[in-house]
């Protein structure tokens, strides 16, 4: 993209234009990855694979979760857990998969996945544990008190359910905010630089600015004398710079109906990077509709709303192979928008016959 767009994210879009939709967010700071759908994995290698914390699918359609046997078939032997977060119905999507192998030598130290149902007002949380062969067992469900479904030190994910003739989850991706302090705003409010700083840092980045006051430093004509703060949040809220923490936008398989386009408007505005789907040129904007998609018009809509500083668009129908040329042609984006371009292709063709290695010839 030629600059850093984000502070802690590394995104890669692990397919072309027309292959099946995988977004790879590795953590900078903690070598740490989490996935955003998984249609076909083959591609990935075994180690980037095993970075994964967490996998966050958009809905069940093949093209979107089949790759989840080669996630499975990678890491079920590593003693770990991982977390996948889904639509209402993907934990018996998960245990349909499962239960489609024998696991008979199961281990203890086998892997186990979590699995969280996505719904408007709660999480339903389900654990298959290798060591028990992957069977189900239902965990209870927790209330949602917003959109936050999953985070981390350095991110957080957010959903939101779209309508795609079944429920599809929308994606935001949000760095948290770094500890960046403004010097003239120390300055105004009296304050001198010192250990308190440093202090105040250590509890932003654990989360502990609730527990107890914090001794600063304060200027009083010609003399510095400790000063308690019993607030350290507030402390931090008239001290620090302002700033607009890097986000990115997921969004596919979603109808372009009034609901969900309010959905989207109030969910994804001002994103940084949006990867949106562009499934149907404009020409096949009926097909667009009969399938629950979005055409090249639809994108230049939802774009000038959003704002995003960068768009990627993404799964473009199989049936236009060739034509992305004309896809990028009819995109009309605002002038702050930047159009990024993915090849058609990413994965690798499936061999030919000529070029497989005959048994027996010499």
């Amino acid at each position: 993209m030629g600059r850093l767009l984000f502070r802690y994210l590394e995104p890669t879009f692990c397919a072309g234009l027309l292959d099946d939709p995988v977004l790879y967010l590795h953590s900078r700071p903690l070598g740490r990855a989490i996935l955003i759908d998984c249609g076909q994995l083959h591609h990935l290698a075994k180690r980037v694979l095993k970075s994964l914390d967490a996998v966050f699918v958009s809905h069940a359609h093949m093209d979107h979760f089949m790759g989840f046997d080669t996630l499975v078939r990678h890491i079920h032997v590593s003693p770990r857990t991982v977390e996948l977060f889904g639509p209402p119905g993907i934990a018996a999507r998960v245990a349909a998969k499962l239960a489609g192998y024998d696991w008979n030598l199961a281990e203890a130290s086998w892997c186990t996945f979590r699995v969280h149902e996505v719904h408007a007002d709660r999480l339903r949380h389900f654990a298959f544990p290798g060591a028990a062969g992957f069977s189900c067992r239902e965990e209870g469900e927790t209330a949602r008190r917003d959109r936050t479904i999953w985070g981390n030190d350095f991110l957080t994910v957010e959903a939101a359910l779209c309508d795609h003739k079944i429920p599809s989850l929308a994606f935001r991706i949000t760095e948290r905010p770094t500890f960046w302090i403004d010097g003239d705003k120390v300055r105004q409010a009296g304050l001198v630089p010192g250990e308190w700083l440093r202090e105040l840092k250590r509890r932003f980045y654990q989360g502990t600015l609730a527990d107890g006051g914090l001794t600063v430093l304060r200027q009083r004509g010609d003399k510095v004398s400790a000063d308690e703060v019993a607030d350290p949040d507030a402390l931090l809220a008239a001290i620090r710079q302002e700033q607009t923490p890097a986000s990115i936008g997921y969004l596919t398989d979603i109808a372009m109906n009034a609901a969900n386009r309010a959905t989207v408007r109030e969910f994804l505005a001002g994103v940084t990077l949006l990867i949106c789907e562009a499934s149907f040129l404009a020409t096949d904007r009926a097909k667009a509709r009969t399938s629950h998609h979005l055409c090249t018009g639809d994108v230049n809509l939802l774009v000038r709303e959003l704002r995003p500083a960068f768009l990627l668009p993404m799964h473009l129908s199989k049936s236009n192979n060739g034509r992305s040329a004309e896809l990028y042609g009819e995109l009309s984006l605002p002038a702050t928008t930047v159009l990024l371009r993915l090849p058609e292709h990413l994965t690798p063709r499936p061999f030919l016959p000529t070029e497989f290695p005959r048994i027996g010839r010499r």
